[in-house]
């Protein structure tokens, strides 16, 4: 069983998208529009490459209840992450608000995608 790949390619494209994103946040406002374009292009690759090979995932998992709840909390941090970065970038609701929202849904993601593999990792 060749889980751990299935995670290798969106992880990295995941942990580019935090590097470019801590980048961005160091640089300040107005975001430099290169940095800022790759950090969201990175972002959408990762989401992308995650969605292709959770189908693939589902199929060997022994628990898919729990790693569907995993996928739901997952994706409502994308969303959230997405939608956070449009409104700070647009400047629109509370600044404080929507960066603490920001920095809080990559953890959540984190945990959610580390408990995924974990439960993957128990059937090998």
């Amino acid at each position: 069983m060749d889980t751990l790949p299935k995670f290798t390619l969106p992880g990295i494209l995941f942990l580019l998208t935090l590097v470019f994103g801590f980048w961005l946040s160091k640089v300040g406002k107005p975001y430099n529009g290169l940095l800022f374009n790759f950090h969201k292009l990175i972002a959408l690759g990762a989401v992308v490459m995650m969605v292709v090979q959770f189908p693939k995932i589902l199929k060997i998992a022994d628990s898919p209840v729990l790693l569907i709840v995993f996928l739901v909390v997952a994706a409502f941090c994308v969303v959230a992450l997405f939608a956070s970065g449009a409104l700070m970038s647009l400047g629109k609701l509370d600044y404080t608000l929507t960066l603490t929202i920001h920095r809080i849904a990559p953890v959540v993601l984190t945990i959610a995608l580390g408990l995924m593999v974990y439960l993957l990792g128990r059937k090998l």
